[in-house]
């Protein structure tokens, strides 16, 4: 059944673009939660020229499907001795707990991400 338009702006529907409001100099990184669901939360990544501190690690309860939609991105991952570089369109999964960084950033350009976290059944 198909809700009206009436119905869904009363549940807290909107529209929104990941490509607004990214500043001209960015200190840190942005993050914002487009959508936080029990089991999965949405986040917008705005990156410039960040990366992790030297010796850290992401290593998360829950899995990260991620896409690079602008710009351009390198991931590394404990064990691996090949980094991942991405670029628009490029996406990948990272199952819980499998540890990881980002190793650099586009410093000329904003590297937009949308990072969809899930709990990863497979290990149920």
């Amino acid at each position: 059944m198909q809700q009206s338009i009436r119905e869904i702006k009363s549940m807290g529907s909107f529209k929104n673009n990941v490509f607004d409001d990214i500043p001209d100099v960015m200190p840190e990184e942005i993050l914002q939660d487009l959508l936080v669901t029990p089991g999965v939360r949405i986040e917008r990544i705005v990156s410039r020229g960040q990366s992790s501190p030297p010796g850290f690690w992401y290593d998360q309860p829950e899995g990260e499907w991620v896409i690079v939609l602008r710009g351009a991105a390198i991931l590394e991952f404990e064990g691996e001795a090949e980094p991942h570089r991405l670029l628009s369109g490029d996406h990948l999964n990272i199952p819980p707990r499998r540890r990881h960084r980002v190793a650099w950033t586009d410093p000329d350009q904003p590297t937009v991400w949308i990072a969809v976290f899930h709990a990863d059944r497979r290990a149920d």
